[in-house]
């Protein structure tokens, strides 16, 4: 298959909060040593692979040593006193494939410097992309969540403003025994519309590079729903680890579900346009007005046939089995006249317009609890090595995390994961979910075979609307032989 431009941009925080550290992010992410001054933790990454470009980015505020990797962090660890503080933000970018090194690399250097760096922030960026093997260029990209002072010192993250009276006077609190305050954000970096504003300036940035490259592929930041486009599921995103088993050829669980959404998104399609087709094929028809009736003209074949014991005009259009087969479909439909036909077309459109409909929300589900599942599977299948970790003495906690520490990761992403989504609840439902998700398979089992037998259904009825469109030729030059005909165009003619 040709390359195709994919849009994804995710944004997340790294906290203390949840046990992570900045220090060992950034060492995981540019393949590093850095040993934290914070807790004495070494994070040794050089042997990880796939990394084809570091860099640092400060804006004219910030001190000239925080190119230095494992300096910049570390004062970032250092200046953080609090134990749920927001160490760093990370956005993750897919790249495309369309675009070569290093015009990948200068599209990210302008997004970055554009929207961060311009903007008072420190970017930490990286770009992976293990060549030959999983064709999945990406860039993880970590910002500082702290303003810089104009003596390149760290600045507060947020100011306290006095709450004042009507009259502006400060109001005394008695309780806390101090003037009554508020926090002032001193940046808008955390404001819920940054988000949006940095996925879109993403976007758009991208679809620059591949117009100014000559591509026509572009992207678009919104989800489906937001652009209108309500007949198409949206696939899930693999991540490193399972596009590289992908493009080794082992096939995974979220592998297999993008198949088959995909498929289902091209049936849709396809029956979608035909019927389009169809409705239009059957509206000019329905404005001529000599056109006889389908059930006369279908029932006059029969009778010549039957009346004159040999192939009629209309014989070396249709035989007397398609002929008797489109009577036995309109009749069986009740379906006696253009009218009649147009309005079944309308009644399949309304039919899969419900089969999508319905179809989509058991996707998503499906999507969702596929990661239920998976979560809770790696929560169980590495809980026993989490107590063991736990139950060590403190003094050999860290060497045992550090030789054990995929498991122990995963383990603990995958808790902090169901506790997200337990919503309070102590136990697991796995069993729950695993009975969901194979209810829903089996129900988007039955609307693939309603689909299946609509797809039939409208088969028939392009076939019969050729052969009416065939007759009506016919039957035209047949009662006005000596004016001039058309020409024998298919205008109903539907690619298959």
């Amino acid at each position: 298959m040709p390359p195709i431009a994919i849009y994804h941009c995710s944004i997340k925080i790294i906290s203390r909060g949840k046990g992570q550290s900045a220090i060992a992010a950034a060492a995981y992410r540019a393949g590093e040593k850095i040993i934290s001054e914070y807790d004495g933790r070494i994070n040794d990454y050089t042997r990880k692979g796939g990394i084809v470009h570091k860099e640092i980015m400060l804006p004219d505020n910030a001190p000239a040593e925080y190119q230095d990797r494992s300096i910049l962090w570390n004062a970032v660890e250092k200046i953080e006193k609090a134990q749920n503080s927001q160490l760093a933000r990370e956005i993750e970018i897919a790249l495309p494939v369309e675009l070569n090194y290093m015009q990948n690399l200068n599209l990210v250097r302008e997004y970055v410097r554009k929207n961060f760096v311009a903007h008072g922030m420190v970017a930490d960026f990286v770009i992976h992309d293990p060549k030959g093997e999983t064709k999945n260029p990406h860039a993880h990209i970590m910002l500082t969540m702290r303003p810089f002072n104009e003596d390149k010192t760290w600045g507060s993250k947020q100011k306290k403003e006095y709450i004042l009276d009507p009259n502006g006077e400060k109001q005394y609190d008695p309780k806390k025994r101090s003037y009554k305050c508020k926090s002032i954000p001193s940046t808008d970096w955390n404001e819920q519309t940054k988000a949006e504003e940095w996925r879109q300036a993403w976007g758009d940035i991208l679809n620059n590079y591949l117009e100014q490259t000559g591509h026509t592929e572009r992207v678009d930041h919104r989800s489906f729903e937001r652009q209108g486009i309500t007949d198409q599921i949206p696939t899930i995103h693999l991540g490193v680890a399972a596009h590289q088993m992908e493009q080794r050829g082992i096939k995974t669980e979220r592998g297999n579900i993008n198949r088959e959404i995909m498929v289902t998104n091209n049936l849709l399609r396809q029956l979608k346009a035909r019927i389009s087709k169809l409705e239009k094929w059957i509206e000019e028809e329905r404005n001529t007005p000599e056109v006889p009736t389908l059930a006369d003209v279908i029932s006059d074949i029969l009778n010549r046939k039957e009346q004159t014991g040999q192939q009629s005009r209309y014989g070396t259009i249709n035989n007397l089995k398609q002929a008797a087969d489109m009577l036995n479909f309109l009749q069986g439909n009740k379906i006696m006249d253009l009218d009649g036909l147009h309005k079944h077309i309308i009644a399949m459109h309304n039919k899969q317009s419900a089969i999508r409909d319905n179809l989509i929300p058991k996707e998503r589900r499906l999507k969702t609890l596929a990661e239920h599942i998976k979560q809770s599977d790696l929560y169980f299948e590495h809980r026993a090595i989490y107590k063991m970790y736990k139950a060590e003495k403190p003094k050999h906690q860290e060497q045992f995390y550090e030789s054990n520490r995929a498991p122990l990761t995963l383990y603990e992403a995958a808790e902090r994961y169901l506790k997200g989504v337990m919503n309070g609840k102590t136990k697991i439902p796995t069993s729950a979910w695993k009975k969901e998700y194979a209810d829903l398979t089996a129900e988007r089992q039955q609307l693939n075979t309603e689909y299946n037998t609509l797809k039939n259904e409208v088969g028939k009825v392009e076939k019969i609307s050729r052969s009416v469109q065939d007759i009506l030729y016919a039957e035209r030059q047949r009662t006005q032989p000596q004016k001039e005909q058309p020409s024998r165009k298919r205008s109903y003619d539907i690619d298959r």
